[in-house]
């Protein structure tokens, strides 16, 4: 059995060795020739899993070690018989963390205490609890599920919306533009915007015209995940009050949780003993230093081209 597994997952050299040869690639390495005689795949957010990777080859198994999974072709993968897995909710603390850090550092004098919360998921419950701790009145925000009530209502009364849906261009409730600029018009003056969620839940040209400090309705915000990543909108970076290379769940905790998932999910559709990490790469420490997010948003409008190199070289928190 051949695995391709991307090498910014962590934890997993080694694991493999007793019943696979493991091969481990970077995402511009990881393509139709290199795939071709493998069994399984481990990736992440920057391979796209379609035909055009995956029909001359022998995949009949998929891990992406994230939440997000809209870098998979659905249904090109139930056409061809090849069966994928998510790892939903493996960095959801750290994403919640991420978003208490952003209100920590942007909001330490607030005098609007309402957050709405978009998508009560995994992360979006963890959100939820953390701000009614932090003592802002929590409103939900989930069609899908049936919660909470619409984004347009809880725009006009919230002073901070943040997103935590998937990314979705289809369906009774697609989430691309979701934040658009209507809703932005409907939000209170210096309401804070927050995407950890996925790039292209918000309209990143309607939200630059209420970034600059000359707006008449003036907006600001946090945004980690951003459309057409690695290549990002400067304009609107220079204007974003804190910005991040798609970072927020960027935890060690976050990191094992997902290979974990991953490998369980690959023993099982093989029929193999379930394997386990490598807890010896496990690091000890990581990104926790006070300040760290206006510290990475500074680095980042310094280096925008240098997004991709930033996020592969960022310490675990």
């Amino acid at each position: 059995m051949r695995v391709v597994v991307d090498k910014g997952i962590p934890f997993l050299e080694g694991v493999f060795d007793p019943i696979a040869e493991a091969v481990f690639l970077s995402p511009e390495e990881i393509n139709a020739h290199t795939v071709r005689e493998a069994d399984a795949l481990f990736v992440r957010t920057r391979t796209r899993i379609n035909k055009e990777l995956l029909a001359s080859s022998r995949v009949r198994f998929v891990a992406t070690a994230t939440i997000g999974y809209d870098h998979i072709d659905q249904d090109y993968c139930r056409a061809a018989g090849v069966h994928w897995v998510s790892c939903p909710g493996c960095n959801a603390q750290a994403v919640c963390d991420y978003v208490q850090e952003v209100l920590s550092t942007l909001r330490p004098q607030a005098h609007g205490k309402t957050i709405g919360v978009v998508g009560y998921g995994h992360v979006g419950k963890l959100v939820a609890d953390m701000a009614s701790h932090m003592g802002y009145e929590v409103m939900l925000s989930d069609p899908p599920l049936g919660i909470g009530k619409t984004l347009k209502e809880i725009a006009i009364q919230c002073d901070v919306l943040t997103f935590h849906t998937p990314l979705t261009h289809g369906g009774e409730y697609p989430t691309f533009h979701l934040c658009d600029a209507e809703v932005l018009r409907l939000c209170k003056q210096n309401a804070l915007i927050i995407n950890a969620a996925r790039g292209g839940v918000i309209d990143e040209q309607a939200l630059l015209s209420y970034l600059i400090p000359s707006s008449p309705h003036r907006l600001f915000s946090a945004i980690d995940c951003w459309e057409g990543e690695p290549q990002v909108n400067k304009a609107l970076l220079q204007h974003v009050d804190l910005a991040s290379f798609h970072i927020a769940g960027y935890s060690v905790l976050g990191k094992m949780r997902a290979s974990e998932m991953c490998l369980r999910a690959f023993c099982e559709f093989f029929s193999l003993p379930i394997l386990s990490i490598n807890k010896k790469l496990v690091p000890l420490h990581g990104d926790s230093e006070s300040g760290w997010l206006k510290r990475i948003s500074d680095q980042l409008k310094a280096q925008p081209e240098q997004f991709e190199q930033l996020r592969k070289s960022y310490p675990l928190r």
